[in-house]
């Protein structure tokens, strides 16, 4: 071979290394585009009657691709969303054909529950509206029309949410805010409380009604968890705690926690809590027929006295009813001296064993001093517990009560207090008890508690003890005051057993969680061997049965690692455990450490990851690996 035939053949050579080097080249260019423009395959998008159905796959992409978007996190099993489908798809159809186009989307949040948790859905439907970046709560109306109009405001690009009406305060600000204003409702919070998280949107939108109340009535939050001296200075021990102030004087919130709630209550909260009343006719005209009335009299406004006098009424506003006056002709009446403070019972309720007017008149007198008296005096002798009054009334224990048809009406009214007043015969000898009277089927759930409804007898006596144990007396054939002054007696000196409201104990136990009744939670949850999660179910709520799955699973994923922790379930409305579990809704989580019988309540999302690493940061005999690692 010549060198000029080898030169070609090295020179054609070169000439398809480089062409195959640049096709190579060209190629990896094209693959690190797709790489920076696709991470993965795009998901599947559906849609179910215009309406596009949001997974944990697509969810991230279809937000991304809309500058506006409602999104309703619903369940199968909901009869709120099941009424919203149809006016939700008919609004999805009408926006998709708006220009430009407005979209509405579906999670389902029983299958997503990560989705769920992250955006903190407690119930069903939710619906989240994002814009531009930023997620909010959808607060507008639940029909096609409704939805449309409010989901085309907020389309337009000058439209922009309302600002916080709800004013964050620091310690700099935190004495001006409560001092300057004349009412004001502050929530003190820590960020990482669940409860609080959930109380913010509604706390928002009531301050936005508040705001534009007459007067006005600003609400403020504060995080106590790091301005802890101002906690600590208002006596706040848990989170979210609502304290109302007047002028810097603070005073316990005691409404509901939702929108309407705190609405509701601040608005009842304005102007003085004890009205003027100028004779005794209008005394009587204020007198409620089954509770106390308290009245202050005194000689001027301007007095020191009737200014304690009006934050003792703030303090108890909610509880009782007060009056006051500056009629000497009404004092005289009434045969008090000025700046006497009386307490009148109810007069449906007074015994012969009773005074008819209670009178507090003292020199130096203190707000305390005052609530204390009327505290001392507002529960008679022998009166009626019912739903309105037993929180405000009825929570000392111990706590007897007498069963029958109680009716105050004109043909039943001689029977009813002929009964009452017996037992205020017997009541008067057992200062430390407090007595009631309780209409069976009123108090029915109370009633089947205590088993007395298994009696078939027309009067029948139960007792509340400590941590509302339970102790009924044995059934009467007809009334006996004897009888029932042996059970008080054999009651108070700690005689009798309690009875515990259980359902049957599982003859074996099915699943990884495992499931405990009333007469098993000591044996199961208070094991001194092993930690445990219990968690208080009601078998119709929704929360719960969205929960359920996921329990399961984290259950049984530790059922082999660590068999030192038991996890639990109980149904809180047919079972009954120990006081220290407080149930104020479901579900409601305790964690029990082993060799511990103090429960720690749960309050973080209920998702698995935040659940074990609750379990690991308050466990004794399991996770030890775990422990020693961090």
């Amino acid at each position: 071979m010549t060198v000029s035939t080898r030169f070609w053949l090295c020179f054609g050579c070169l000439m398809v290394i480089g062409w195959i080097a640049a096709v190579n080249g060209q190629a990896q260019e094209e693959a690190k585009e797709d790489d920076v423009n696709y991470d993965h395959e795009p998901a599947e998008v559906l849609e179910e009657d215009d309406v596009i159905v949001l997974t944990k796959d697509n969810f991230d992409e279809v937000v991304a691709k809309n500058k506006i978007l409602l999104v309703e996190f619903y369940a199968p099993w909901c009869g709120h969303c099941k009424s919203l489908k149809p006016e939700y798809a008919k609004a999805a159809e009408e926006l998709k054909k708006n220009d430009p186009p407005v979209r509405l989307g579906m999670v389902d949040a029983t299958v997503h529950s990560e989705l769920a948790s992250k955006f903190e859905v407690s119930g069903y439907p939710t619906l989240k509206l994002y814009k531009d970046g930023k997620w909010l709560d959808y607060d507008g109306p639940r029909d096609k029309d409704g939805i449309v109009k409010y989901m085309k405001e907020r389309a337009d690009p000058n439209w922009k949410p309302p600002p916080d009406a709800v004013v964050e305060l620091t310690k700099e600000t935190f004495k001006d805010f409560i001092n300057n204003n004349e009412l004001s409702l502050v929530e003190f919070y820590a960020p990482w409380c669940g409860h609080c998280k959930r109380l913010a949107p509604v706390y928002e939108k009531a301050a936005q009604k508040l705001k534009t109340n007459d007067p006005p009535i600003p609400l403020a939050k504060l995080d106590a968890s790091s301005e802890s001296e101002i906690g600590s200075e208002y006596g706040v021990s848990g989170y979210p705690t609502l304290k109302v102030f007047r002028k810097g004087k603070p005073f316990d919130y005691k409404g509901e926690r939702d929108e309407y709630g705190i609405y509701d209550y601040m608005k009842k909260q304005v102007g003085d809590a004890s009205l003027e009343v100028t004779s005794v006719k209008e005394i009587k005209s204020k007198s409620p027929e089954d509770d106390i009335l308290v009245i202050g009299f005194f000689e001027e406004k301007s007095s020191t006295l009737y200014e304690i006098f009006q934050n003792a009424a703030n303090t108890l506003r909610d509880d009782v009813i007060c009056l006051h006056t500056f009629s000497a002709a009404v004092r005289a009446t009434f045969n008090v001296k000025p700046g006497s403070i009386a307490v009148i019972p109810a007069n449906r309720f007074h015994t012969k064993h009773e005074k008819t007017q209670y009178v507090l008149n003292k020199a130096d007198v203190t707000m305390d001093d005052i609530v204390k008296f009327i505290r001392d005096h507002q529960t008679p002798l022998i009166g009626q517990l019912t739903d309105q009054n037993m929180e405000k009334r009825y929570m000392s224990r111990p706590l007897c009560l007498l069963f029958y048809t109680v009716d105050f009406s004109f043909s039943h009214r001689d029977a009813t207090q002929m009964w009452r007043k017996k037992f205020a015969d017997i009541a008067k000898d057992y200062p430390k008890i407090t007595f009631a009277i309780a209409d069976e089927d009123g108090q029915s759930k109370l009633f089947k508690d205590l088993k007395l409804d298994e009696s078939g007898e027309e009067l029948n006596v139960g007792c509340l003890g400590n941590k509302d144990k339970k102790f009924p007396m044995e059934p009467m054939e007809e009334y006996d005051s004897d009888h029932i002054r042996e059970f008080l007696t054999d009651f108070q000196k700690g005689k009798l057993k309690a009875i515990v409201k259980s359902q049957p104990i599982p003859k074996k136990q099915t699943g990884p969680v495992v499931t405990i009744v009333g007469k098993s939670f000591n044996k199961i949850v208070l094991d001194q061997s092993k930690d445990v999660l219990v968690e208080f179910y009601a078998p119709w709520c929704g929360h719960c049965k969205s929960f359920e799955p996921t329990y399961k699973k984290l259950a049984k994923k530790l059922s082999g690692s660590e068999p030192n922790l038991v996890l639990a379930k109980i149904d809180g409305t047919a079972n009954d455990a120990p006081s220290e579990f407080e149930v104020t809704g479901f579900p409601t989580i305790y964690f029990v450490p082993a060799a511990e019988t103090k429960p720690v309540k749960y309050e973080g999302n209920r998702d698995s990851d935040d659940l074990v690493e609750f379990m690991k940061k308050h466990a004794t005999a399991s996770f030890k690996k775990s422990k020693d690692e961090l």
